[in-house]
C-alpha cells in the first residue's frame, strides 16, 4: 500500500497541506490497507475463511415397493375402490403364500391422455412421494394397490393430495371391513331341516 509522499521543505503547494494533513492521510491509508488484506486474496490473510457447520441429514426419505409386470397390474383389477380428485385407487389382497411379510405393493397408471412425457413423470413422482408418506401408516402389508392418475394431481396443492391418500386408503379398508362383516352374519348354507317335518 503507497503512502502519500510529503512536498519537500520550503516547497509550496497549490492546496497548501500542512504536514498534520499528509501524517492523517497516511493513517487513513494504512487502516484500510489493514482492513482490506483478508479480502484482497493475498497470500497472507488476517483471518480464516468462516466455515458453517452443517447438521448431519436424519431425515430419512420413505420408498414404495411397486408392481413391476403387467400380470401384477391386472391381478388388482376389479378389487375394491375409492375416488378422489386427483386419483382412482383400486386395491386387492394377495393370496400368494408368505404375502403377509411382502408389504404393500404400488403401481401407478398415468396414460398419455393426461399430457406429455414431462407431465407423466411429474404426476407420477407427486403422487410417490404422497403415498409413501402414507403408507407406512395407513396401507395393509398384505395388499396391493393400483393407482390411476387424473390431471388434477399435476397441479393440486401437497397438503390436498396427502388429504386425499389418507381418506382414500380409509374408505378402502372401512369397505373391506364391512364386506367382511357381511360374509361373517351371512350363514354359508341354510340350516337342514329336522327329519319327519313336511
Amino acid at each position: 500500500m503507497s503512502t502519500l509522499t510529503r512536498p519537500a521543505k520550503g516547497v509550496r503547494t497549490s492546496n497548501r497541506l500542512s504536514q498534520a494533513t499528509f501524517s492523517g492521510i497516511n493513517r487513513a491509508i494504512a487502516a484500510i490497507g489493514l482492513a482490506t488484506r483478508g479480502h484482497c486474496g493475498g497470500r497472507n490473510l488476517s483471518r480464516p475463511a468462516l466455515q458453517i457447520a452443517r447438521p448431519p441429514l436424519e431425515v430419512r426419505i420413505p420408498t414404495l415397493r411397486t408392481l413391476k409386470s403387467r400380470p401384477e397390474f391386472l391381478a388388482v383389477r376389479g378389487g375394491r375402490r375409492s375416488s378422489t380428485p386427483a386419483f382412482l385407487i383400486e386395491m386387492r389382497e394377495r393370496t400368494a403364500p408368505g404375502g403377509d411379510e411382502s408389504g404393500a405393493r404400488f403401481g401407478f397408471t398415468i396414460t398419455k391422455k393426461i399430457g406429455n412425457a414431462v407431465t407423466r413423470n411429474r404426476i407420477r413422482r407427486r403422487l410417490k412421494a404422497a403415498f409413501a408418506a402414507k403408507a407406512g401408516e395407513h396401507a395393509r402389508q398384505t395388499c396391493d394397490y393400483v393407482i390411476v392418475a387424473r390431471i388434477a394431481a399435476l397441479d393440486r396443492p401437497f397438503a390436498l393430495l396427502l388429504e386425499d391418500v389418507a381418506r382414500a386408503f380409509a374408505a378402502l379398508h372401512d369397505s373391506a371391513k364391512r364386506s367382511r362383516t357381511n360374509n361373517e352374519r351371512s350363514p354359508s348354507h341354510r340350516t337342514p331341516a329336522p327329519k319327519g317335518s313336511t
